[in-house]
């Protein structure tokens, strides 16, 4: 455990846990008393996808399972239904990581917003079927559309503040495999 690249794999899937539980802790939260009249983005949502198109092995599955189902749980949301969503959100990213390398960010953007609206259009038909009560559609939209909006700032501030950038072609990650 001495080597620093399995140090390093180990402090950024900590970060990430930490990160995700400050994102959490803010939003239980009461900073406003007065009701919002916005949906206010899904940053936990953001954060998790720009490290699964970055750094895949940052995010390993497990780690992104529990940290949504204990976000459904705290916020009272179906259980699990939003955990499974996003890891399939993140999961269909990972796939994706060595085609969006080469890309510019306009390419990474645009799929992560495709992959985030996917998420949020089949939460809220799954939550229709089994008749969970749900806010309404405009509020969807505008979550959605800022989360999509909030992305790039996710991603600037995992690179300026954590170091967290694309891997290069022939880079090999932190678990020995070339990227």
């Amino acid at each position: 455990m001495s080597d620093p690249s399995s140090w390093r794999l180990w402090s950024m899937r900590a970060a990430y846990l930490g990160l995700g539980l400050f994102l959490i802790l803010l939003q239980l939260m009461p900073l406003e008393f007065t009701p919002r009249r916005l949906a206010p983005p899904a940053y936990l949502l953001c954060l998790t996808f720009a490290w699964a198109v970055r750094r895949p092995e940052y995010v390993p599955a497990l780690a992104i399972a529990v940290l949504m189902l204990l976000a459904d749980f705290l916020f009272q949301r179906p259980p699990g239904l939003g955990a499974a969503l996003a890891l399939a959100g993140a999961e269909t990213l990972k796939r994706q990581t060595r085609s969006l390398r080469d890309q510019p960010f306009m390419m990474e953007w645009v799929t992560v917003a495709i992959v985030l609206a996917g998420v949020f259009l089949t939460y809220r038909l799954a939550a229709a079927l089994f008749v969970v009560p749900q806010p309404p559609l405009s509020l969807a939209l505008i979550q959605v559309l800022g989360s999509v909006l909030v992305y790039p700032l996710v991603v600037l501030l995992s690179w300026a503040v954590l170091g967290l950038r694309k891997s290069t072609p022939g880079e090999v990650d932190t678990l020995g495999n070339r990227t």
